[in-house]
């Protein structure tokens, strides 16, 4: 607790709900209210995954666990060689341990290397209802610490890391909340641009995150479009508008699909920067549905020959997946090119969208389920 300091300046929680929701009247729903992040048994297959409900708060838990992923095969395993048996008979004390190192490496991203903020819930309520602003019996209740030092961050987090898996807590909230106040609403505001001036979109009654929450947790920055670097271009009006993109590869990366976004011509063009990140653990957006896709080969995206033919595994956070994914990547064989001639959206319909996310990345790539059902 002595290298944490309570942030003594009054919050503004209006502030808060506008770069959120872009309304103050908004309140999170119960999917929202009720996920914390929650592994699977101890000493299981799964026990590196996190289980993720249906819901908009499934963006912010897969986002965390591409990086217990990359704690878990990069970071604890010393080994020049990655394996599976790196993530499978994790005990509790090594889930908890996965947990706050992610959690920090993503708030430390956001806030450069400088600060971050930490919220927390007490019993007392610090912050009273408004006719400017909706009271949900949580938000009025945050307390903020400010920490310096990225062991110093960890450590704190760890200690108090209860508060973000265990069942009741609003863990993904308090996260959400956190990457907010590390971000600040300064920066915030300059990372968006005129397209984005919130973080969720109200969407059939639920929060899902923007494509700007979403590059936050994987670059530090809160920008509005997945194409590299800032784009400018004549308005209607007067003066040259820019649209904020992505400056720098990140250690995950991201790769997206849709179904009808593509049969309607406005599926976005994930950049390099994205697509091609310093690890090879990617978030996938695929139809909506968030979930990680990664290697153990840490060579995959520095050596050209690798990538001929290659494993990858998949995990979605499904409760009705109860094993990891093993696909094998068949990038020289010329096998979809040869079979599939033919009308493109014919071939989009007949087969799975996850396969159809990894070719944005390996055009023409054969894909090997290796006796899995495929699905998506």
């Amino acid at each position: 607790m002595m290298s944490a300091k309570v942030r003594e300046e009054p919050l503004s929680l209006q502030h808060l709900r506008m770069i959120l929701c872009g309304s103050t009247f908004q309140v999170f729903n119960y999917e929202w209210r009720k996920a914390y992040f929650k592994f699977h048994d101890p000493y299981s297959d799964l026990s590196y995954a996190l289980e993720a409900e249906k819901g908009g708060a499934r963006g912010v838990q897969m986002s965390v666990q591409a990086y217990i992923i990359k704690y878990l095969l990069l970071i604890r395993n010393s080994d020049e060689n990655w394996s599976m048996a790196s993530l499978h008979g994790i005990n509790q004390k090594e889930q908890e341990r996965s947990l706050s190192v992610a959690l920090t490496d993503i708030l430390w991203t956001a806030g450069e290397g400088q600060k971050v903020t930490v919220c927390l819930i007490t019993p007392e309520c610090y912050f009273t209802a408004t006719s400017e602003y909706k009271a949900d019996n949580f938000t009025e209740r945050l307390l903020l610490f400010e920490i310096y030092g990225k062991e110093a961050v960890q450590t704190f987090i760890h200690d108090h890391i209860h508060c973000f898996k265990s069942e009741g807590s609003h863990g993904v909230i308090l996260f959400l909340y956190s990457l907010i106040f590390t971000r600040t609403f300064e920066k915030l505001r300059k990372d968006l641009d005129f397209t984005t001036s919130h973080l969720l979109q109200c969407s059939l009654g639920n929060f899902i995150c923007k494509q700007a929450l979403i590059n936050m947790m994987l670059t530090g920055r809160s920008s509005p479009n997945v194409f590299n670097g800032d784009q400018k271009f004549d308005s209607e009006t007067e003066a040259l508008k820019s649209r904020h993109g992505v400056l720098t590869r990140s250690d995950v990366g991201y790769l997206h699909w849709n179904r009808e976004k593509m049969e309607h011509g406005s599926l976005p063009q994930v950049g390099s920067m994205l697509k091609t990140p310093k690890l090879p653990i990617w978030l996938c957006n695929i139809n909506g549905t968030y979930s990680v896709l990664f290697s153990t080969n840490r060579l995959l995206l520095s050596d050209w020959k690798v990538e001929h033919l290659f494993d990858l595994y998949y995990y979605n956070g499904q409760k009705s997946q109860n094993k990891t994914i093993h696909l094998t990547i068949d990038t020289h064989s010329h096998y979809w090119e040869g079979r599939h001639h033919g009308d493109e959206t014919d071939i989009e319909k007949r087969f799975p969208s996850l396969e159809m996310t990894i070719r944005t990345k390996w055009r023409g790539a054969a894909i090997n389920w290796n006796g899995t059902v495929p699905f998506f």
